[in-house]
């Protein structure tokens, strides 16, 4: 059994990578409800601010870890 080392994360990283990822989660579950509630247009919007949330990870990520 093979162990992560996670010793050379830091803790910003390790906040930024929380945080973005309480965001994607939150926008998308709310984008779900709303299209599920007939609220076509905020489920849109949700969703949209979710994919936008995942490529500023992506992009925060990648320029953490150049």
């Amino acid at each position: 059994m093979d162990l992560v080392d996670v010793s050379n994360v830091s803790p910003q990283l390790f906040i930024a990578g929380a945080v973005f990822i309480l965001l994607i989660g939150s926008f998308l579950s709310m984008g779900v409800l709303r299209l599920f509630q007939q609220h076509k247009r905020q489920g849109i919007v949700y969703l949209a601010l979710s994919a936008l949330s995942l490529i500023g990870l992506l992009v925060s990520v990648n320029t953490w870890l150049a």
